[in-house]
């Protein structure tokens, strides 16, 4: 018996698939297992086919799987559209009163779903927690991890009752007694208990959350859109309990000028939107770049272009986040790879803003925003909070401590009109103030200025302020962190990828290097500005370079070419779906 196995569930939106799946995985994460799921589902509100898939294993998971061992079809449509990623050998779930399976390849077993939980327990909402107790009493995690979870959810539900909380008991106990009664076992997979472990289970926009809070963020404004709606909810309710302020903005333009006042105040301050509203944010962006205002906004990428697919995953804003706006804008650019990924790169997105005292975005992407995984709680650590390069204030008894009512007026005027907001230093960062009494102001508009913030239209000064404001970036490419490779020391292909691909490619390198072939890859977590020492070497230490990558275009091999001359081994996947570690590995092997 395998203490691993990948269940693929199929059904209809508002069958209870998505969060039976998401029941089953918190179950199994709780009894001790490590956890990683991957879903899809449509964009309307009701209705239409939707995709829950865990993988689930004693061992660390990097990705979702090749392939499902075991497919639940909830009814015909899903058995028709997920019967081709089902493991030749591997176990179709059915219900037999929907469809008969066309194929013999599989071990079949029939549930009628509908019938049990209509009849035997009399409510067909129940359907999904049919089908859950039919996995438990043929796979695994015991009834009792399901009823914890069960039991947890209902209790912080609006729909919270005794009579639905025993209906679900019961649907629960009927399935699994009538698999172990009606069914005969023919397959390998079986959860056994296994040692728990101090693990927290969450999803990537859970993370982003808990990472923001624990940054220090103090200000939260947002628009609703899929996927990064779950971060904004979450931050209306967590935000306020901490002392922070939490605003829903008319629209994504209003949202980041709201977060750039905030950041103006001195306050750590976000947004998050995905790829419409990121466009939208375009002029914002800028006035953070002239202005020199630190401020974090997550893009939580989807499929495009326009509306596209909302409910679909794509790496295809890549281009847009590194060059989007009018003029030459420097803005810093943070890709987590994965769920601990979320949280930790948050900590340092805020530290990046406010050293750099520029805008900082955090490119997630739909896989990764609700891809539930299980973290060590070790990886939720407080972070170190680098505040931002200040100005020293004048003391409130009078500036520069003058003994008379009008000297003290006068030195403080005159601080104030020689302070230099934006004055030229090596490193490219200047001072700045916070407003308030004895604070030396300033203004920060989008107009070009200079180094007191006055307007300034001179060609001589245009050209040193925006050396001075791209000089940030070259400060932060020789303090921030090189990415470390992954694989062989000696490799002789290299693959190169940023952002949630990093799993599936790392095992992709895994499974390559039990082959025999000379194999390694290196993941970029930061790509503006990029770790050029890194890079250079890993690209000088190999024969071949392969770029995967969720787009159609290749954006990051365009990237690695234009800054590097190099010409990759693109492969490109922009279907809405999630690379595995299959699809990689053939790219491996075509150039072996």
């Amino acid at each position: 018996m395998e203490n691993e196995v990948t269940i693929r569930i199929g059904g209809e939106s508002g069958e209870g698939t998505i969060s039976g799946g998401d029941i089953l995985a918190l179950a199994s994460a709780r009894w001790g297992y490590h956890v990683f799921t991957f879903r899809t589902f449509p964009a309307e509100i009701l209705g239409g086919p939707c995709m829950f898939q865990v993988r689930i294993s004693d061992r660390p998971v990097k990705s979702m799987g090749d392939y499902a061992d075991v497919l639940i079809c909830l009814n015909k449509e899903a058995y028709d559209r997920n019967i081709r990623d089902l493991r030749r050998g591997g176990v179709l779930v059915y219900d037999p009163g929907d469809f008969t399976p066309e194929s013999d390849d599989f071990i079949t077993y029939a549930v009628p779903f509908n019938e049990l939980a209509r009849k035997e327990v009399q409510l067909f909402q129940t359907k999904n927690m049919v089908m859950l107790g039919a996995i438990a009493g043929l796979f695994g995690p015991p009834l009792e991890a399901l009823l914890q979870v069960v039991e947890s959810r209902l209790s912080k539900s609006r729909k919270a009752n005794p009579v639905l909380m025993e209906k679900n008991r019961l649907a629960l106990d009927i399935a699994y007694r009538y698999v172990r009664e009606k069914i005969e076992k023919r397959d390998p997979y079986q959860l056994s208990p296994v040692e728990k472990a101090d693990r927290v289970v969450l999803n990537g926009n859970q993370a982003v959350v808990a990472g923001a809070l624990a940054a220090g963020c103090g200000f939260f404004a947002g628009y609703p859109i899929t996927p990064a709606s779950d971060i904004m909810e979450a931050m209306a309710k967590e935000l306020p309990q901490v002392g922070g302020t939490f605003l829903q903005a008319e629209d994504e333009m209003a949202a980041l000028a709201a977060v750039l006042g905030a950041s103006f105040g001195g306050v750590r301050a976000m947004t998050a939107t995905s790829g419409p509203g990121f466009s939208l944010m375009t002029e914002l962006i800028g006035l953070a770049s002239m202005a020199e205002l630190p401020a974090v906004i997550v893009d939580a990428q989807r499929a495009g272009p326009s509306t596209g697919m909302p409910t679909k995953m794509e790496q295809a804003d890549l281009s847009f986040a590194l060059y989007g706006g009018h003029g030459d804008t420097p803005r810093l650019i943070v890709a987590p790879a994965n769920v601990a990924d979320c949280y930790s790169l948050m900590g340092l997105a805020f530290n990046m803003a406010d050293r750099y005292q520029m805008p900082v975005i955090f490119l997630t992407d739909q896989s990764l925003t609700a891809r539930v995984e299980s973290v060590d709680r070790s990886v939720f650590q407080p972070f170190t909070i680098e505040g931002r390069l200040e100005y020293g204030k004048v003391g409130s008894n009078g500036a520069n401590g003058a003994s008379s009512n009008g000297s003290k007026h006068e030195a403080a005027t005159a601080l104030a009109a020689s302070f230099a907001r934006y004055a030229y230093t090596a490193s490219g960062i200047s001072p700045m103030t916070i407003p308030g009494p004895g604070a030396l102001p300033y203004s920060a508009t989008g107009l070009e200025h200079n180094e007191h913030g006055h307007p300034d239209y001179e060609p001589e000064d245009h050209t040193a302020m925006m050396q001075k404001r791209f000089r940030k970036l070259e400060t932060a490419a020789q303090e921030l962190p090189q990415p470390e490779p992954y694989g062989d020391s000696n490799a002789e292909i290299g693959l190169i990828g940023w952002g949630s691909t990093e799993g599936a490619i790392q095992e992709a390198v895994d499974r390559a290097r039990a082959k025999g072939y000379k194999v390694a890859s290196l993941h970029l977590r930061i790509l503006s500005p990029l770790p050029d020492r890194a890079l250079r070497n890993f690209i000088s230490s190999v024969k071949t370079i392969i770029v995967p990558e969720c787009n159609y275009s290749g954006q990051l091999a365009n990237l690695l070419g234009a800054r590097y001359g190099l010409q990759p081994i693109r492969v490109n996947k922009f279907g809405g779906i999630p690379f595995t570690a299959g699809e990689i590995l053939r790219a491996i092997e075509e150039v072996c």
